[in-house]
């Protein structure tokens, strides 16, 4: 591990510098990707944001996001940039399994890796780590970085401010989550005092939907919740027909399971979907109760208290049965 005194060492002068992020990334780890990028290159660092796949068309009004390039559309590019970095910032994950093939050329690549995260349990591959399992967002962490570790406020311009408020924003759940304690609104206010507007970016984000995303998102609410009132639990399952036929593109099962958990008594609710490749599984609980402990207990996966998420090589409906099956082990904190 490096010093931060070492590492402000290193960015005192240009650096060839990779952010990346998870696969399918949200608005968490495009915020703070994008956020910090615009930072950096202020700075006059030659930075590439590099993301292991596509992520949704709402996030694609964020500054500079023209400059991303997505691993799985060009994977010699990103190689090569990777192998030439001599930092790289892994923000909002701290798994290299969680960025697919790019981990692997994460891991032997000889830069300086920096971790910049909030989930539980890192994977020791980094060189300096900025991780707190209690913020609300890796933005949040990325704001307090440049803040704070590298005292450089006024390194946030406008571009900056509006990407880490549109990934506090997102992973706060629109500040409703128990994470968004009042330092988080404290920065929520400097972020707007610097230009983010906060009105606009909430309006791209969650009122940018297409007509096939409502007509799945009603369908799915129609057809496909089953509610298990003896257990205060809401599942919605889809297959790979009903993503097809409404023509399902990246992000548009994004917040699907929180209606789910939005019904009057539920305390768990899980999204499960049928992939091409796994079936995947998100997972949103409310108070105590452990949606992380069943993602990573059962389905290879993880996450934060009340929202998690896994996968299974197993059919659909052998998935949707096992969740099921596992509900009355957790019956009495379902019930509680």
């Amino acid at each position: 591990m490096i010093t931060l005194t070492e590492l402000k060492s290193l960015l005192a002068t240009p650096q060839r510098i990779v952010i990346t992020t998870h696969h399918k990334p949200d608005g968490d780890a495009m915020g703070s990707s994008l956020g910090l990028y615009g930072y950096l290159i202020q700075k006059g660092h030659h930075v590439k944001v590099i993301t292991p796949t596509d992520y949704p068309t709402f996030l694609h009004w964020m500054p500079n996001n023209s400059d991303v390039i997505i691993f799985t559309e060009d994977q010699e590019k990103a190689a090569r940039l990777v192998d030439e970095a001599s930092i790289i910032f892994c923000l909002d994950f701290n798994t290299l399994s969680r960025i697919n093939e790019l981990g692997e050329l994460v891991r032997v690549s000889k830069s300086t890796k920096v971790m910049i995260d909030h989930h539980l349990e890192p994977e020791d591959f980094d060189e300096y780590r900025h991780w707190d399992i209690n913020a609300c967002a890796a933005a949040q962490l990325v704001y307090d970085f440049i803040v704070n570790q590298l005292e450089d406020k006024a390194g946030i311009n406008k571009d900056v401010a509006s990407c880490l408020y549109t990934g506090i924003m997102t992973d706060s759940g629109s500040f409703r989550f128990e994470s968004a304690t009042s330092d988080v609104y404290r920065i929520a206010a400097n972020l707007i005092d610097l230009g983010a507007e906060h009105w606009k970016i909430h309006q791209l984000v969650y009122d940018n939907a297409s007509e096939n995303r409502l007509r799945f998102l009603g369908y799915c609410l129609s057809n496909k919740l089953e509610v298990l009132r003896e257990f205060n639990t809401a599942i919605i399952s889809v297959t790979k027909e009903e993503l097809a036929q409404y023509h399902s593109a990246t992000g548009d099962t994004e917040g699907v399971v929180n209606y789910a958990l939005s019904i009057n008594g539920i305390k768990l609710a899980a999204l499960i979907v049928e992939r091409t490749d796994k079936v995947k599984l998100s997972v949103r609980s409310t108070g105590d109760f452990p949606a992380n402990e069943i993602c990573k207990k059962y389905f290879n996966g993880g996450g934060h208290r009340n929202a998690a998420g896994g996968a299974s090589d197993h059919k659909l409906h052998e998935v949707v049965d096992q969740f099921k099956s596992i509900l009355e082990e957790y019956k009495e904190q379902l019930l509680a």
